[in-house]
């Protein structure tokens, strides 16, 4: 509507400046030091809805970081759209690689480089100043509900019981999420669906202290050759992953969805450049995307043992650590990859060592229907505003609580992510382009007309 794009434009700076400020606060929720910054973040959040127009914003406490809870009700015949987003943000660790602060926003180059520009308060923000413009502009027509969490980046070990204890509060029509990616501007796309989560940490231990090497080397199991033998048994020659029954539960994609996802453009030149590599690695027998999207891995995340400082240090270490994770497909069950995880380091351990593992969090697959109203919303939105219509692919990244909120509150999912793979999630140099931000607040208002006027009474 011509009234949307004249308020965005005449208020565009604003929205700016806004996204700035609260990409400003160091909402880490792994670290305890930034539990200030978390409460701090959380009211911001509460701010921003109540003058976007939310009737009623709270604060939800939980056991650990709380959740922000809005709404705006305008008719109750009316579908209601629950927005679903997370305000706490990764670490920013190697924070030497960062070009400007990550808590500085910096623009260049028409983006924005911060921690959480993207991943996600860029992208919640977005849905935010969309419902600013329905409603200032008197033009919208769905109830609004939001949700906005503060343990995303942890797994969101609370969310669950927040859901449990407020179905009433949350009940909606359809969940609206923004926490996934396009392939590109000039090739939008809609992720289907998400892919689950088994995440642990493995610990070796060997001798009671650290050794000199010369001493002990060759005649006591170093902890950290152990470890890193461990890890390399984990892949076979193919780069199948070895884990008894990991395999088990895939559901393996069709040839018709395989063919579907080879229509995605795809560069890989481009792709390796981008990357700063001169080969791809993977799975025998799967291209890129597929590996990507509709197969499950197993990567290191971080290892470490023994000396690490400057200079050197001959020792033979006492202990030796490795946090890993499997990113899952539909079917598979993060429990049970847990366990087969952790089975599987201790069960290999060799004697004259001990192995202790634990699950830090993890998460279910989820899939959303495409022949939806919900999906072909969205579908629509995009192509009005993009000139084309969206690609349907599957994302590689996790949303733990996408498969409890369709378990707990029996309705459907659609994602209409704005950022780009490229946009340096989880690492240091964070961005989001001004012009997908700008993009999504433009979209995003046609999702709710589409949605309204598709649902009519049959909502789904």
């Amino acid at each position: 509507m011509d009234t949307w794009k004249i308020y965005q434009e005449n208020n565009k700076n604003r929205f700016l400046s806004e996204l700035l400020d609260l990409l400003r606060i160091p909402s880490i929720s792994s670290k305890s030091e930034n539990q200030p910054d978390m409460l701090a973040c959380a009211e911001a959040v509460k701010q921003r809805l109540l003058e976007a127009g939310a009737d009623v914003v709270t604060i939800h406490p939980t056991a650990g970081h709380p959740v922000v809870y809005g709404e705006k009700n305008v008719d109750p015949t009316k579908p209601t759209i629950l927005v679903y987003g997370h305000y706490d943000v990764q670490p920013v660790d190697p924070l030497n690689l960062w070009n400007s602060g990550p808590f500085d926003p910096t623009i260049i180059d028409g983006k924005i480089f911060a921690r959480g520009a993207c991943d996600d308060k860029g992208q919640v923000y977005m849905h935010i100043k969309a419902f600013e413009t329905m409603f200032k502009t008197n033009t919208l027509s769905n109830n609004v509900k939001f949700i906005i969490e503060g343990e995303e980046e942890i797994g969101s070990p609370n969310l669950a019981t927040f859901v449990k204890e407020h179905k009433e509060l949350l009940k909606s029509d359809v969940i609206l999420i923004s926490d996934t990616s396009m392939l590109s501007m000039e090739n939008p796309s809609i992720d289907t669906g998400v892919r689950g989560l088994s995440y642990i940490e493995v610990e070796i231990t060997g001798p009671n202290r650290d050794l000199h090497s010369g001493v002990y080397g060759g005649a006591v199991a170093n902890p950290a050759t152990i470890l890193a033998k461990l890890i390399a048994a984990c892949h076979d020659e193919n780069n199948h992953i070895t884990i008894p029954g990991f395999y088990d539960d895939v559901i393996e994609a069709s040839t018709e969805e395989r063919v579907k996802m080879a229509q995605a453009p795809y560069d890989e030149e481009e792709y390796k450049t981008d990357l700063g590599v001169t080969s791809l690695w993977g799975e025998k027998g799967y291209t890129t995307n597929e590996r990507t999207g509709i197969r499950p891995t197993l990567e290191v995340n971080g290892i470490w043992s023994g000396y690490t400082g400057e200079g050197a240090k001959t020792v033979l270490p006492s202990k030796a650590y490795a946090k890993i994770s499997a990113r899952l497909v539909p079917n598979q069950s993060s429990a049970k990859i847990t366990e087969k995880l952790i089975a599987f380091f201790k069960s290999k351990a060799p004697a004259g060592v001990t192995v202790n593992a634990w699950e830090h969090h993890g998460g279910e697959p989820y899939l959303t229907p495409i022949d939806s109203i919900a999906y072909k919303a969205a579908e629509k939105a995009i192509a009005t505003t993009f000139g084309k219509a969206p690609i349907p692919v599957r994302g590689g990244g996790s949303i733990p609580i996408c498969a409890l909120f369709e378990q707990e509150l029996g309705i459907k999912i659609v994602f209409m992510g704005f950022g780009l793979d490229s946009d340096n999630l989880h690492s240091p140099n964070e961005k989001f382009d001004l012009y997908n931000f700008y993009k999504g607040i433009e979209t995003i208002p046609y999702f709710h007309q589409y949605y309204t006027e598709l649902a009519g009474d049959g909502r789904k």
